[in-house]
C-alpha cells in the first residue's frame, strides 16, 4: 500500500498500524539495536513510485522502518513524504549481483544500493529478514 504520510491524519495512521502494527516501544527498540535503516540510495523502482520520484531533481533516497508485522519504506518527492507499507507476508527481499537489494510488495518494488563496504545496510537487511523469520505467520490461519 503506497500512502502519502506528509500530514498527520488519524485514518492513515490507523491503516498503517492495522497493516504492520504500531511502532515499537523504547525498550523493544533498544533490544533490537534500532529499528531504522538510515539513508539508502534508490537505484530503480516500479512505475508508480518512479512517477513520484521524477517530479523533482533531488537524489532519490529512502529509509526503512521495522515494525512488529512488517516494514515501512519511506521516501520524499517534492515536499511530500510517501510510505510503501509492506506486511511480512507480502514482503520479498532479494540480494542482486549488482550490489543492490530489491524490496517487493505485489506490483511495487524499490531497489536500493548496497555496496560491499556498506556494512550497516547489510546488517539492517539481515535484521529485517531474521525478524521476518521469527515473527511472520507461517500458516494462512495465522493471518
Amino acid at each position: 500500500m503506497l500512502l502519502n504520510i506528509s500530514y498527520n491524519r488519524p485514518d492513515i495512521k490507523a491503516k498503517i498500524d492495522a497493516e504492520v502494527g504500531a511502532t515499537f516501544n523504547l525498550l523493544d527498540r533498544f533490544k533490537l539495536g534500532g529499528i531504522g535503516s538510515g539513508k539508502l540510495f534508490i537505484t530503480s523502482t516500479s512505475i508508480d513510485i518512479h512517477n513520484l520520484l521524477v517530479l523533482d531533481n533531488n537524489i532519490n533516497t529512502c529509509g526503512i522502518e521495522l515494525r512488529p508485522n512488517g516494514i515501512i519504506v519511506s521516501f520524499r518527492s517534492l515536499l511530500e513524504t510517501y510510505a510503501l507499507v509492506i506486511p511480512f507476508y507480502k514482503l520479498n527481499i532479494y540480494k542482486g549481483k549488482a550490489e543492490e537489494y530489491s524490496i517487493y510488495r505485489d506490483q511495487y518494488f524499490i531497489k536500493i544500493k548496497a555496496l560491499q563496504k556498506d556494512k550497516r545496510t547489510h546488517q539492517f537487511m539481515k535484521k529485517v529478514l531474521d525478524y521476518k523469520l521469527t515473527k511472520a505467520p507461517t500458516n494462512v490461519d495465522d493471518l
